[in-house]
């Protein structure tokens, strides 16, 4: 029997839409992950906690408020703090401009889903790059 994949979707900042990230929810929970949802409103602190004390294999944030790149660098910054960077599969879904892309891929974010990304696509992903 293999483990099931442990993601945890969180909402950082004041972005206070979350309709997407709970149908995300919804797609990884179809395709067998276990998910652990933070809920709105979420520090960086609070959510490299969640990620330590539910031992997750995949962080992915849901920001639709244009602050991705500040919200990722404090997030960055806690995990590393807790020594959770290596082995983790961190992921950015939202409201992304292309331009983007490539500060938050030096940050260490290894897939950026923008708004309109296939739900497929995201579950494919994260079952390519997570060791079962």
């Amino acid at each position: 029997m293999t483990r099931r994949i442990r993601v945890l979707i969180a909402k950082p900042g004041l972005d206070g839409h979350d309709v997407g990230a709970k149908i995300l929810c919804r797609a990884l929970r179809d395709a067998g992950m276990e998910v652990i949802y933070t809920g709105l409103r979420q520090s960086a602190e609070a959510i490299a906690a969640t990620a330590d004390e539910e031992d997750v294999a995949v962080v992915g944030l849901s920001v639709l408020s244009g602050a991705h790149v500040p919200l990722c660098e404090q997030l960055r910054e806690e995990l590393d703090r807790r020594g959770l960077l290596k082995g983790l599969l961190w992921m950015v879904g939202g409201n992304i401009p292309r331009r983007d892309i490539p500060a938050l891929q030096a940050l260490g974010v290894g897939g950026v889903f923008p708004t309109g990304s296939d739900f497929d696509d995201i579950v494919a992903f994260i079952e390519q790059e997570v060791p079962a």
